[in-house]
């Protein structure tokens, strides 16, 4: 008589980490599968990329997107805050700086979702009583062991209480974004579709408006008070490859944040100098800088 196949026969089962724990509401844009600490400050953070994806897998499914790199490194951090560190859930997360160097020749969709291994060091720890305060940490991403990316991310923490009273009252519910102008050419900016173009034409050449439309579900995956930093990041990918040699893809984003961008204001998007293999790309809103970020390219 056959012996029935009991569960623990069956091959290992691999599921996400509890969604809430990477700050996101859609269990299909939460990319971490699992974690351990491996010393003192050192984890290992265990990953699977889609093999397709409404904005970070090309069109004709060959290639993941270096941006995509960038979200799995920001939730290993976020994960690890939570987890080893003691970070409560309903604690705001505050970008400081996010640096990454992809290799784009890594970066291919095979025949099986890619399971990239995150090995992360956190320095520069500090805390306000018993709380974590702040890090910065460094991440190298490993696929079948052999080096993807390089990342560096410095964060600051604060409570929910606190960030409600540095936003002044703005919530999800009380501030609402004005409808988005016409956008660019998908084809211009490397997107198939118009709804995933984040750059509107401006006043001045080598200048945009930020497209921010609150129904995106990647970009605004859970009600925000504010544009997401993923968000800004994609509008320097796109200037990156409206302003790039053919060919060139964005591989490096060097991005520091200085201020929220709010939502029922214009940002303004600007290359400041440089067309080909790098560029400098700023956001402003009123009279103040959002971010700066500098965009690395190199032949696809």
């Amino acid at each position: 008589m056959t012996r029935p196949r009991r569960l623990a026969d069956a091959p290992s089962l691999t599921t996400t980490v509890p969604r809430q724990l990477v700050h996101r509401a859609a269990l299909s844009e939460t990319l971490l599968t699992g974690w351990r600490r491996t010393g003192e400050d050192r984890f290992s953070v265990s990953a699977q990329w889609p093999r397709s994806h409404g904005l970070h897998v090309s069109p004709d499914w060959s290639a993941y997107d270096p941006l995509l790199v960038v979200e799995t490194v920001r939730q290993a951090g976020t994960l690890i805050a939570h987890t080893e560190y003691g970070v409560p859930l309903d604690h705001q997360f505050v970008m400081q700086e996010f640096h990454v160097d992809a290799a784009t020749e890594k970066l291919t969709v095979d025949l099986l979702p890619a399971e990239p291994e995150l090995e992360l060091l956190f320095a520069d720890v500090q805390y306000r009583g018993r709380r974590l305060a702040g890090a910065r940490y460094t991440a190298r991403v490993l696929r079948e062991g052999e080096p993807v990316a390089a990342a560096d991310v410095a964060f600051t923490v604060v409570a929910g209480s606190v960030y409600r009273r540095l936003r002044g009252g703005r919530t999800p519910e009380s501030v609402t974004a004005a409808p988005p102008p016409a956008g660019l050419d998908p084809v211009a900016v490397d997107r198939a579709l118009p709804a995933d173009v984040v750059l509107a034409p401006a006043d001045g050449p080598d200048r945009w408006q930020l497209r921010v439309n609150t129904a995106h579900p990647v970009f605004f995956d859970h009600p925000l008070d504010h544009v997401p930093g993923m968000l800004l990041l994609e509008a320097a990918r796109q200037v990156a490859r409206l302003l790039g040699i053919d060919g060139q893809s964005p591989i490096l984003y060097h991005a520091s944040f200085h201020r929220y961008a709010e939502l029922d204001e214009p940002v303004w998007i600007e290359a400041k100098g440089g067309r080909g293999t790098d560029v400098q790309v700023l956001g402003t809103q009123g009279e103040s800088a959002i971010f700066t970020c500098m965009v690395g390219t190199a032949v696809r």
